[in-house]
Formats: structure tokens, C-alpha cells, sequence
């Protein structure tokens, strides 16, 4: 993509009045239309990262900008372009579901619009309780609540952090399809998630933060070939005692009492490898029962880099 980014975070760092570093010379891009999934483990700076942005964290340095407006220069045209969904669960429990979201999107200073309520009350299954009050809802109804609260106004750039922690299974999948809409429509999203499955399944493209900085920003494709692994798991019969030895520099691990072999490879990698392996098998006399192939998750891939 080389349009100009929706979203530009150059050199931000943040420091807080205690001394402790949240964030160090920060730079990320996000681009119009794209779900960008931001993961990290715990006190990695998801959350400090997107309160900037939305304007609830000041930056200690470096500069925002959203589709070209400077967030502290022009704060309120930046925050008008932004929805919201933070972690926690915010809203007035005494208000209707309607009352709620309309009330959020003239905050922004948007006049009324009670088409643009209703379809997005109806899209996250919110109209038959567009009149009950907030502290009737489950929590699952008040998670969507405060989606339709983010939406109200009409967003550019959607941030959902931790959407789904909590959410039962069927909510989950319809927050998605929800969320897979608005980037049709133009909208761009910024998730944090601890479901990296969720990443997997939803992101154009992922960035890792680990303590306060951003250690690898890729497309999600490219990602998983150039950092995932596969793995060759072969059944052999008879029982092997031990690896034969013209097997040895091959990488193969013996294991299940003998009967399993396995060999992990780098997709991207040599190509002759598993051909090479299988060939040394059957020089060896060792008989191939089974055969099966299995490639690294985002999550693996995750967790080694989080490792390192």
C-alpha cells in the first residue's frame, strides 16, 4: 500500500511521573482500511499505546497524527475520527441502550441520527433492548453496548482493545462478522487480543510490542512463511531401539517408543529437505507406517517471539 497511513505514530515514547517507561521511541504506521492486530503480553503497552492515540494518555514525546491532523494540535477533529472499545466495561447504569449511544454521538458533536442508531443497534443484536436500561444488561450486552457506543459517531479508525475477553463463543463470532463489515464500509481497525487464534483468523497485518517497543510489524502472510516452522511427524513400523546412525545429522527425533519420528523444517527453506529425509529412511530399511504435516500457529510464533 503506498497511500499515505490513516494512522502515523512516529518516535513516541512515555514516561510516567513514578519513572517507569511505558513506551520507547515508538514508530508504526497503520493504513486505511486494513485490521491491524496489535499483540503483546501483559504491561507490553497495548493499552498505553491506544489511550494515546484516543487522547486519554499524554505522550512524554513524538508525534500522532490521524489522516493528517496532529492529535494535540487539532484534538478534537482527530478525536471525532476515532471510536473507542476499551478493556473495561464504562457506561452510565441507569440510561436506556438508545439513550446510551445517541448520548455518545453527540459528544462528538454529530447531529442526531436515529437511522445510523437503529442499524447499529440491529447489527450487534441490540434493538430488542434499544429500551432497557444498562444495569438489566448481561455482560455480553453491555460489551456490545459499548461497540455501538464507539460507532455512534461514525468512526474512521476503530480501536477494539480486548474486545472478545470475556464474550461467550456466539458473540464472539458476531463481533467479528460485525467488525469484517466496517472494514468493507472503509473503516480501520486496531485490535489488541489475547485470542491470537482472533489475529489469525481476522488480521491484514500483525505488530509485536514487548516492553515498550515495537520488536516486528509484518504482514500476516509473510509472517507466518518467513517465521513459521512445520513439522514432519512419521510412524514407523517396526519399533526402532535407536535412530540409525546414517540418520543422525538429518535432525530427526526418535520418540513414542520408538514408533514416531519427527522432523521440524523451515517451509521457506531448503526444498530437497523432505524429500532428502524420506530418502535417507528408506536407505536406512526404516518402514513409513504414516505420515502427517502440521505448520506453527500465529500463537507459536508469538509466544517464541515474546521468548527471545
Amino acid at each position: 500500500m503506498t497511500s499515505a497511513p490513516i494512522l502515523s505514530i512516529a518516535d513516541v515514547s512515555k514516561t510516567y511521573a513514578s519513572g517507569f517507561r511505558a513506551l520507547e521511541h515508538v514508530d508504526l504506521d497503520i493504513h486505511a482500511g486494513e485490521i491491524f492486530a496489535l499483540l503483546g503480553p501483559n504491561g507490553a503497552g497495548k493499552t498505553t499505546l491506544i489511550g494515546i492515540v484516543c487522547g486519554i494518555v499524554r505522550l512524554t514525546q513524538g508525534r500522532v497524527t490521524v489522516a493528517g491532523r496532529d492529535i494535540v494540535g487539532d484534538y478534537r477533529a482527530v478525536r471525532a475520527m476515532i471510536g473507542l472499545v476499551p478493556q473495561e466495561l464504562t457506561t452510565d447504569a441507569f440510561e436506556t441502550v438508545w439513550a446510551t449511544v445517541s448520548f455518545s454521538r453527540g459528544l462528538f458533536g454529530k447531529p442526531p441520527n436515529p437511522a445510523h442508531i437503529e442499524k447499529t443497534l440491529r447489527a450487534l443484536s441490540l434493538w430488542d433492548k434499544k429500551d432497557n436500561k444498562i444495569m438489566t444488561l448481561s455482560g455480553g450486552m453491555k460489551r456490545r453496548v459499548m461497540i455501538a457506543k464507539a460507532l455512534a459517531h461514525e468512526p474512521r479508525v476503530l480501536f477494539l482493545d480486548e474486545p472478545t475477553a470475556g464474550v461467550d463463543v456466539a458473540l464472539r463470532q458476531e463481533m467479528w462478522e460485525l467488525v469484517r463489515g466496517l472494514r468493507e464500509s472503509g473503516v480501520t481497525i486496531v485490535l489488541t487480543t489475547h485470542y491470537i487464534a482472533e489475529a489469525e483468523d481476522m488480521a491484514d497485518r500483525i505488530g509485536v510490542i514487548r516492553h515498550g517497543k515495537i520488536i516486528l510489524v509484518e504482514d500476516k502472510v509473510t509472517l507466518m512463511r518467513k517465521l513459521g516452522t512445520k513439522r514432519l511427524t512419521l510412524r514407523v513400523e517396526p519399533a526402532l531401539a535407536d535412530l540409525p546412525a546414517s540418520l543422525a545429522a538429518t535432525g530427526l527425533v526418535l520418540g513414542a517408543g520408538g514408533n514416531e519420528l519427527t522432523y521440524v523444517y523451515d517451509p521457506g527453506g531448503a526444498k530437497d529437505a523432505v524429500p532428502a529425509v524420506l530418502d535417507g529412511l528408506r536407505d536406512a530399511g526404516v518402514r513409513v507406517k504414516d505420515i502427517e504435516t502440521t505448520q506453527s500457529s500465529l500463537e507459536d510464533i508469538f509466544v517464541n517471539l515474546v521468548r527471545e
